[in-house]
């Protein structure tokens, strides 16, 4: 199976090769694929590492389905909400720990407000961790022959070590269709109810731009705006991706002008299943064995203690053993990027502000909360967990305000340099809190 696939792709412009390219410095990349005929119609520094935002999610909604046409997870299944997915800075649903979400109100929170608490949820609930969870992404992507991806966290929130491309990234749009035709049309989801409020999508070519039909939207500063699009017109197909724009108009026309000039060369012709031998192929990534679709996600409920006031909550996590800690899943260079914003398009960004921060230099944050007293917690929970370059930092939070709601950032301040920030944010991470750096304020 492997074998056709790696033919198909050398015969239709699909190439798989590029996997140790170094990273470019501009971010822009762009694709378009004739998704009848794997045919690539136009490229641009398609096959450089880019950062996917929160491209990121059509991998994690990839899983989801792959569990529900299994009938491991259905539209109703409850996803629960730990304190670790519901303190991820916004865009986000806005949960507190122990409450749930429906898996397909989750679905439609991802691919209209593309909210980074309910793909943590998701990804907590199919993979026991994020950690594993993001593990379980790469092994997916490697069967989907995605050579140049490699997943550290569910949502697309900044990591250095989280890339994709845009080649990568059109075969993925491929693979939702081909794969789930049944569950494809959430993607033209435009907006939904949820709790009472309307969440409306990001995705601006919906019902402007003839034939568009998703799928999603990505933006963080150090990878741009990002976007890739699916088109169905008169039986002809595209995939097309844009990453890098400048600006969420810019490369909205970017990706406008590229459908109206390259929609006319694709074919009405189906090519079949491009890529559903890649479906289930059997993959090993280093020496790491990792499940697949039939074995993994079977639910299996754990108890969990999520706060200090030692509240419980139901979480789930597949029984496995834990990745050797010499496995490796895909090297990839580790630029110094600019310190980046939260996840989100510019609108619904957290905007990172230092203006009322205290003297000391560089600040790291490990989450935006609904409440003074959960930032708190969460500070003094990492600070218990984490220990070594953490407890010597100060803790503070920052309250601000987005539209009618009051949000407090959980921050670490009085940090010397870029260096020590960054040392403070690995160590973080490996206790799965997330983390990004500020820069002192100019």
């Amino acid at each position: 199976m492997a074998h056709a696939f790696l033919a198909l792709a050398m015969i239709s412009g699909i190439s798989l090769t590029g996997a140790t390219e170094a990273v470019a410095d501009t971010k822009a990349a762009a694709i378009v694929v004739d998704a009848n005929t794997g045919k690539t119609l136009y490229s641009s520094n398609a096959d450089a590492q880019r950062f996917p935002a929160s491209l990121t999610k059509m991998m994690t909604l990839y899983m989801l389905f792959d569990a529900m046409a299994s009938g491991k997870v259905s539209k109703s299944t409850p996803i629960p909400v730990s304190a670790y997915a519901a303190s991820q800075p916004p865009t986000k649903v806005g949960f507190r720990p122990g409450q749930s979400i429906s898996a397909e109100a989750a679905i439609l929170s991802l691919i209209t407000k593309s909210a980074n608490d309910s793909a943590t949820a998701i990804g907590e609930y199919l993979g026991g961790s994020e950690q594993r969870f993001a593990v379980m992404m790469t092994n997916k992507a490697r069967q989907l022959g995605m050579r140049n991806t490699q997943f550290r966290n569910a949502n697309g929130l900044p990591d250095p070590q989280q890339r994709s491309s845009a080649r990568d990234l059109a075969l993925l749009g491929i693979a939702l269709r081909e794969h789930f035709p049944q569950y494809y049309d959430y993607f033209s989801t435009r907006s939904f109810s949820y709790r009472g409020r309307r969440i409306v999508g990001h995705n601006r070519l919906l019902g402007k731009v003839r034939g568009v039909d998703g799928i999603k939207t990505g933006y963080t500063r150090a990878s741009g705006f990002n976007l890739v699009s699916s088109v169905n017109v008169d039986g002809k197909k595209l995939v097309a991706v844009v990453m890098g724009g400048t600006s969420g108009g810019a490369r909205d026309a970017q990706m406008a002008r590229l459908i109206e000039q390259y929609l006319p060369a694709a074919s009405r012709r189906d090519g079949g299943n491009l890529i559903a031998s890649r479906k289930n192929s059997k993959v090993t990534v280093a020496a790491l064995e990792l499940p697949e679709s039939e074995d993994a996600p079977l639910p299996v409920q754990r108890q969990e203690v999520v706060s200090q006031t030692a509240n419980v909550v139901t979480a789930y996590a597949e029984p496995a053993p834990a990745p050797s800690p010499t496995a490796q899943i895909l090297t990839v260079p580790t630029p110094s990027p600019k310190v980046e914003m939260a996840e989100g398009d510019a609108s619904e960004v957290d905007p990172v502000t230092t203006a009322s921060a205290p003297a000391g230099g560089w600040m790291v944050q490990i989450a935006s909360v609904g409440s003074p007293e959960e930032a708190k917690a969460m500070l003094s929970k990492a600070a218990a967990q984490v220990g070594g370059p953490i407890t010597s930092l100060s803790p503070y939070t920052e309250k601000f305000q987005k539209g009618s709601t009051t949000y407090h950032r959980a921050r670490f301040a009085g940090i010397s340099s870029a260096k020590a920030a960054n040392t403070a944010c690995a160590a973080l991470k490996r206790q799965n809190f997330n983390c990004f750096a500020i820069a002192p304020q100019s």
